[in-house]
């Protein structure tokens, strides 16, 4: 008996491959923003039409991707037994990827429902639905059928995930069609507002948080060769996380028409939710004790334990853009696009790219990948970019927030819009350099995997035999 690593190896390609797409259209639309005129007035390449497309492209395929790989493989090897339904599993592939393609076609043609990363039209929603469906089925089903007394800590943050995407897109995703092409939401007003930022904010509490922790649960172990610093920690780490992130949504809705007491609420969630996530990040960390020495000469550790970092400084960044005097400033400004991208890049990036980069050699049959030195330059040429990135995205908001609300004794505005436009505008440039050694990194990483990929062969590992005997 062997596992099953086809669709892990499809899953993991495809999310390199979209990785690479996702950050050019990034850097594409991050030009647009220092020269407007990059857009050539066509209406399928303006920044509205496709920046749901990178958001979607990073997220959904990039990131996406990786979790269907990474879940598929360790849920595989934690349970001792090969994917339940690997038919479900091989339509979970094939019908991510038609979604993604689908994402591509109609998001340039405006076919969008203008929710924040929900802004695939009804047809497309439904299919999510349908890969997802089965996505569960082949994952709880090789939980059921496992050969292990107890389910691996890892397991359960994807479990959590899997479940909580599910719920998260078809409540937020109702909606009354009108044509193939277009429909309206199920809510309205405030309510729809609401029910939006439990779903925006839980994509990120759910996909690009529970996800790729289950992702740093078993790689960071398996690459430092140790165990997890505190099992008993991940539990609390586990359940603390699911409860507190549900309630957070509402702090992306300070000084609207939200009920004051809903924004309070999401605000004090937000930030108890700094015990929890910093408890994880400790213990991702910490379980380097005894290997501190391996970070010297392993690139791919690198990759995983800086990830913890903007991992710790994202997730204590967020709680306190969620007090309501720093969001006064904070709000609506560049220092958010600073934020979701420490995130983005720093912590789903740099962790996917880890996991990834410790796959692809076991899944060809390699002792490791075709070049660590071009893991070692892709680590600081995507370092030095997400520094720059975030860096001039902080410094623009903050001047942002402070030229919006500096007012004169009489009360009128100090500054108009142009004003602060023009002095955050030299940061826009700052940020395509960045953006563009990530992109760098991303292509350099494509050119390992591929001749990883060339040099080896596709391989199903066995299972272990007295896995087989027991079965």
């Amino acid at each position: 008996m062997t596992y099953n690593y086809k669709v892990v190896r499809q899953f993991a390609l495809m999310s390199v491959v979209w990785g690479v797409v996702g950050m050019l259209v990034g850097v594409w639309i991050a030009a647009q923003l220092a020269w407007p005129q990059l857009n050539f007035d066509i209406p399928w390449i303006t920044y509205s039409r496709l920046r749901p497309l990178h958001t979607n492209a990073v997220i959904f395929a990039f990131g996406g991707s990786a979790l269907f790989a990474t879940s598929y493989f360790v849920v595989q090897r934690t349970c001792q037994v090969p994917l339940f339904a690997p038919k479900l599993a091989a339509f979970s592939f094939w019908g991510w990827q038609l979604v993604i393609v689908a994402a591509a076609v109609t998001l340039p043609l405006g076919l969008s429902t203008t929710k924040e990363y929900a802004e695939l039209e009804w047809p497309i929603d439904v299919l999510i639905a349908l890969v997802w469906i089965a996505y569960a089925i082949v994952f709880f089903g090789t939980i059921a059928k496992r050969k292990t007394p107890h389910i691996y800590v890892a397991n359960w943050f994807f479990g959590a995930y899997v479940i909580t995407i599910a719920v998260l897109h078809i409540v937020n995703s109702a909606a009354l069609p009108v044509t193939w092409t277009k429909s309206y939401s199920a809510y309205s007003g405030v309510q729809d507002a609401m029910v939006q930022w439990w779903y925006g904010h839980n994509a990120v509490g759910f996909f690009l948080t529970a996800g790729f922790l289950g992702m740093m649960y078993y790689f960071i172990p398996k690459q430092a060769e140790r165990p997890v610093y505190s099992y008993r920690l991940s539990i609390v780490h586990f359940w603390a996380l699911i409860f507190t992130y549900m309630w957070a949504g509402p702090h992306h809705l300070h000084y609207t028409a939200l009920p004051d007491w809903a924004q309070s609420v999401g605000m004090v969630f937000s930030l108890i939710l700094l015990a929890p996530s910093w408890g994880g990040m400790i213990n991702g960390i910490m379980t380097l004790s005894g290997a501190w020495h391996k970070l010297r000469e392993d690139p791919i550790l690198k990759f995983l334990v800086v990830s913890l970092s903007f991992y710790g400084m994202s997730t204590f960044e967020g709680p306190m853009m969620s007090i309501k005097t720093v969001n006064a400033l904070s709000h609506y400004t560049d220092w958010t696009i600073g934020h979701v991208h420490s995130g983005a890049l720093g912590w789903v990036g740099f962790i996917t790219i880890g996991s990834v980069y410790y796959l692809m050699p076991r899944l060809f049959g390699r002792t490791q990948m075709h070049s660590v030195r071009l893991i070692e330059a892709h680590f600081w040429i995507a370092t030095i970019g997400v520094v720059l990135y975030i860096a001039a995205m902080w410094i623009a908001g903050v001047t942002q927030g402070l030229m919006w609300r500096a007012t004169n004794p009489d009360g009128t505005l100090t500054y108009a819009f142009v004003e602060s436009l023009k002095a955050t505008y030299p940061y826009y440039y700052i940020r395509v350099a960045g953006g563009l050694l990530y992109l760098t990194g991303m292509a350099v990483m494509l050119y390992n995997c591929l001749m990883t990929m060339r040099e080896g062969r596709a391989i199903d590992a066995e299972i272990p035999r007295a896995a087989v005997a027991h079965a």
